[in-house]
């Protein structure tokens, strides 16, 4: 583990892993693409955080973001984002937040002067990329939360939109339950995924 990561969750009083953690952090780590299934409050969320943390290194490098987290709306994108902040106190990892409430134009501003860790909802996500506003081409995260959202097509084809522009890429989708939405991910992009279910 990364020392600053560890600084951080001993800090948080964070002493040891939740049963679902242990499951998906080794096979994160290890690169591999997964489906992280389990229940609300066992962990996925941490989880996330922990996982994106320790595969940048706990620290900003050059400009371009290096992880992209889809969410469903403004209020899932802030609520994401204070949770990393409880991590990054002490870290230079810069974490930002796009949803349609903002003006794209300053968004695409602040994205080019350089951040790390992406938090988006898949339109205005799109939106931006369409427009040249967001380099992909250092990504090694890419990330769906809480994936249950997805059930809304525009959505679906907007998240599914993006990997046909990233070259390589660990591909990560957190939901309560495996469904048809989880099986067209599967279809479209997430090809060799594992799932990991909660015991």
């Amino acid at each position: 583990m990364h020392p600053q990561l560890k600084e951080a969750l001993e800090r948080l009083e964070i002493t040891e892993q939740l049963p679902y953690q242990k499951q998906i952090l080794p096979k994160i780590k290890g690169g591999a693409n997964l489906f992280c299934i389990a229940p609300k409050d066992s962990g996925k969320t941490t989880a996330l955080v922990m996982a994106t943390l320790q595969k940048l290194k706990c620290e900003a490098f050059e400009d371009a973001p290096r992880a992209l987290i889809f969410v469903k709306d403004k209020q899932a994108a802030l609520a994401l984002q204070e949770e990393f902040k409880r991590f990054i106190f002490r870290m230079d990892i810069r974490v930002y937040c796009a949803y349609e409430e903002q003006g794209i134009d300053d968004q695409r501003d602040d994205i080019y002067d350089g951040v790390d860790i992406v938090i988006a909802t898949p339109k205005r996500l799109n939106k931006i990329f369409y427009s040249n506003g967001i380099n992909l081409g250092q990504l090694k995260l890419f990330i769906v939360e809480d994936a249950e959202f997805l059930i809304k097509p525009n959505l679906f084809s907007d998240v599914i939109r993006t990997p046909e522009s990233i070259e390589k890429c660990q591909y990560l989708v957190f939901s309560t339950k495996f469904d048809e939405r989880m099986e067209r991910l599967q279809e479209s992009f997430m090809f060799n995924a594992q799932t990991v279910k909660s015991n």
